[in-house]
């Protein structure tokens, strides 16, 4: 696989350029006879033809040359990834492989993930699938499912505010763009039962668990499961413990081994959360299939989920991630999880395939 040097950087963020005008879009390249080639055994990168013309957004997206895959980087909250417009297929443009390369931060794009815009099923307006930086794919994103909004947003010249269907392997999702481009997402209801989330540890709540008791390398872990579609072990720390420091934690240590435990049969995400008020939580997680990264959304509304049933916060909270706050609230009325938060894109570019 080749990775093209064609990329046009989005210069609204807070490093554009200063001779840039807001929210333009530039290609970089060098307009001279060098050529920058770096070679590996699997793939290429080459550098090379610079112009100062940058094309629409628009024109961009348009593009259908054969043998590329034209692509929007996206990052929600510093959770990054690379967005696919895969609406004329019913199957991703690329295999878990093939992400798995894209995803690399040294020798590729650089994401936690690859995701394609497919066509609805079921009465959906579209279907979302995802290849994690590992190549396993999960059930949904919630981080990925607002920079999803976004693209659909440009891919269909949507402006203002808009409401869609989406289809995901966790079920109907449906986000919200909003006047201020953050995007609402109603992400559904938690699913608490054991064995739906899926997890071996004993029910200690009806059916759920529930501040229970989970020993990790020789220390025991007060944990609580939800599945947002997808399994979460939330903890507010080890038995005894009075507030975790979450900065003070070893999380590339510790992670894996919450991740690949015996009592989460299909893995798990792990938050490790600390509490600073009814209405104020940061967290910082270990991702299945990803590993640390800057936000989770659908971590962010489990560790709500947790924080109300072990009775440390009201149902509308603030959770700090190392990528910046979500706003989360588990609704008493409808008994779903609404996630708000901002969706960004950064560049666009196209690689050969």
């Amino acid at each position: 696989m080749a990775i093209a040097a064609t990329i046009f950087l989005s210069l609204s963020s807070p490093t554009r350029h200063p001779l840039a005008s807001q929210n333009s879009f530039q290609p970089i390249s060098l307009k001279s006879t060098a050529t920058i080639t770096l070679r590996y055994p699997s793939l290429r990168i080459s550098a090379s033809s610079i112009s100062m013309e940058a094309p629409s957004k628009s024109s961009f997206l348009d593009r259908k040359e054969s043998g590329f895959l034209h692509f929007v980087k996206y990052h929600g909250l510093g959770n990054d990834f690379i967005l696919v417009d895969n609406r004329n297929s019913t199957e991703p443009r690329i295999t878990p492989e093939q992400a798995v390369k894209l995803c690399d931060r040294n020798f590729g794009i650089g994401a936690d993930g690859v995701i394609f815009a497919m066509p609805g099923i079921n009465g959906t307006d579209y279907t979302m699938r995802i290849f994690n930086s590992d190549g396993s794919e999960p059930e949904m994103c919630g981080n990925g499912v607002r920079c999803f909004a976004r693209f659909i947003a440009e891919l269909d010249n949507l402006h203002g505010r808009q409401s869609f269907t989406i289809n995901t392997g966790a079920g109907l999702i449906v986000p919200e763009i909003q006047d201020d481009k953050k995007v609402r997402v109603d992400m559904g209801e938690p699913t608490l039962k054991a064995s739906n989330v899926p997890t071996k540890l004993p029910a200690n709540e009806g059916q759920s668990v529930i501040k229970s008791e989970l020993t990790v390398d020789g220390v025991t872990w007060n944990v609580t499961c939800v599945s947002m579609g997808n399994p979460h072990c939330v903890t507010f720390g080890p038995k005894g413990s009075e507030n975790l420091q979450v900065d003070e934690l070893n999380l590339p240590q510790i992670g894996p081994k919450f991740e690949h435990h015996e009592m989460f049969p299909a893995r798990t995400n792990t938050e490790f959360v600390q509490v600073f008020s009814r209405s104020h939580l940061k967290m910082r997680v270990w991702e299945r299939g990803a590993g640390a990264t800057l936000a989770c959304g659908t971590g962010a509304c489990a560790v709500v989920v947790a924080a109300v049933l072990e009775g440390h916060t009201g149902r509308s909270c603030t959770v700090d991630l190392p990528g910046g706050p979500l706003e989360i609230e588990w609704s008493e009325e409808d008994n779903h999880v609404y996630m708000t938060g901002p969706a960004e894109a950064v560049f666009y570019g196209s690689v050969p395939l």
